[in-house]
């Protein structure tokens, strides 16, 4: 009786190992962004207070009025607060959303440009990260700063990989290339685009060769969206300045703000005072990207081994005119982590040319050295924001303490008056400056002084290390009256 050899090539795990992997990866990612909130920073940064406030007063005409900051990812965070209501989930969901799409943005460009097995891997380092989970977990327009570079960049493949681009991408390109100027910086790299393909022997050779109509359509697209961007701004030219900079921007600040910047991103040997919980990027994730850099020079003026680098330097410029802006450097380091491990498993690989025992044999040690960059950067995440000092303290709890314990008081708020009355379209609390004798009273924050015939009844509190006393709760009593 023969026994019948088995083809390993022939095996349906073998054939579909990279889709069942891309599978497993998107649920895992998908699962991860949508209860982010739960498990990780509950509370809420200044910023993400501020954005929810600005979102949620947007007026209608908001391009006519000068509201033009953002203006894409304002009016999704307005209508999630008006639909469910002020909540930290409701402010923190369009960037759960939007992180969503960005992460198989992200998938989608690697596997434009790399095969599978390495597009496989360096997704998973770069989805998977802690700065990548606080973006998509933080109710701010920081987010935009990396998805409408990532989309312009993963639709730019599709046109320069097809002999005849289809008009959708063109189209949809322009239309998100317009979308995006309202996003601080975004005009310099609109510029940038434009630069970079003239200045690129292939893209110019390509865009020669792109049909007309589609062209021209991009063209109109374009100039439109400039045109009504520069009507806004001749009407609200303050709106301008933090297009281009950011507010209040001092020229002198440039260089100190990058050296704040980059701070979290390599302290590897001690924690910053930030709401980026340091490091943002794993020694041993910074070593492949800088072998992945390395491995450019070669090839450095194909277009995308070069734009890896130049995205570096853009980064590197927003920097200096926000702090913030430093959560850039995930999409070029997406694409230099990417280079980095195409290197080495060919460096590898042309070790053993013949040899598929050797092939094997690398699977062992690939995964343990992965292993050792996704998992404790997942543990660094969820239990970094919770229990690290210099970066829970930025975060407020002060609307999850309301929630969880108010329903139908009146609440005096000393700050962020016009945040909490939010709380009155959704809620029975009520946002108050005094109450009526009788009336059961709540104060945030340390009251001044004990309102008249009240007493102090009960003061909750939050898991905060500092200023843990959130809520102060009175009841009215008549037998106070003359004493």
């Amino acid at each position: 009786m023969s026994v019948k050899k088995i083809v390993i090539s022939k095996l349906f795990l073998y054939r579909y190992r990279f889709v069942v992997g891309y599978i497993i990866l998107g649920l895992l990612f998908t699962v991860l962004l949508v209860g982010l909130p739960l498990i990780a920073q509950k509370g809420l940064s200044e910023a993400e207070i501020e954005s929810a406030t600005t979102s949620y007063y947007l007026g209608k005409n908001g391009i006519l009025n000068g509201d033009l900051v953002d203006l894409p990812y304002r009016v999704l965070q307005k209508y999630s607060i008006t639909f469910f209501g002020l909540s930290a989930y409701t402010i923190k969901l369009p960037s759960i959303l939007i992180g969503l799409m960005l992460g198989f943005l992200l998938i989608l460009l690697l596997n434009r440009w790399f095969k599978s097995n390495v597009s496989l891997l360096a997704s998973c380092l770069i989805v998977l990260s802690t700065p990548f989970l606080f973006l998509a977990g933080s109710g701010t327009p920081l987010i935009m700063i990396v998805f409408w570079p990532t989309l312009l960049l993963w639709l730019g493949s599709k046109i320069q990989g097809e002999k005849k681009p289809k008009p959708l991408y063109s189209f949809i390109f322009a239309l998100a290339m317009l979308l995006s100027i309202f996003t601080p910086y975004m005009i310099y790299f609109a510029v940038f685009c434009v630069i970079f393909v003239f200045a690129q022997p292939h893209l110019r050779f390509i865009v020669k060769h792109l049909p007309k109509i589609p062209l021209a359509l991009v063209f109109l697209i374009i100039a439109g969206g400039f045109t009504l961007l520069g009507f806004s701004v001749y009407n609200h030219p303050e709106a301008i300045m933090e297009l281009l900079f950011t507010r209040d921007f001092n020229i002198g600040d440039f260089f100190s703000n990058i050296v704040n910047g980059f701070a979290p991103v390599f302290s590897w040997y001690s924690s910053v005072e930030s709401v980026f919980l340091s490091p943002l990027i794993s020694l041993p994730t910074f070593a492949l990207a800088l072998i992945g850099l390395f491995s450019t020079t070669k090839g450095f003026f194909a277009s995308r081994n070069s734009i890896a680098t130049v995205l570096l330097v853009f980064c590197v410029v927003i920097t200096g005119f926000n702090p913030d802006a430093v959560v850039f450097f995930i999409l070029p380091f997406a694409i230099l982590i990417a280079h980095g491990i195409k290197y080495l498993l060919e460096k590898w690989y042309g070790l053993f040319p013949e040899n598929p025992y050797a092939r094997i044999f690398a699977l062992l040690p690939l995964t343990v050295l992965f292993g050792i960059m996704i998992i404790p950067g997942l543990l660094q995440y969820v239990y970094g924001y919770r229990y690290n000092p210099n970066v829970a303290d930025e975060f407020d709890y002060k609307l999850e303490v309301i929630l969880e314990n108010l329903t139908d008081e009146k609440l005096v708020v000393k700050e962020h008056r016009n945040f909490y009355q939010i709380l009155e379209a959704s809620s029975g609390i009520k946002i108050v400056d005094n109450v009526e004798p009788g009336e059961k009273l709540a104060v945030l924050g340390a009251p001044e002084q004990i309102p008249e015939n009240y007493h102090l009844s009960r003061i909750i509190t939050s898991p905060m290390r500092d200023n843990s006393d959130i809520i102060y709760l009175y009841t009215y009593s008549e037998e106070m009256k003359g004493e």
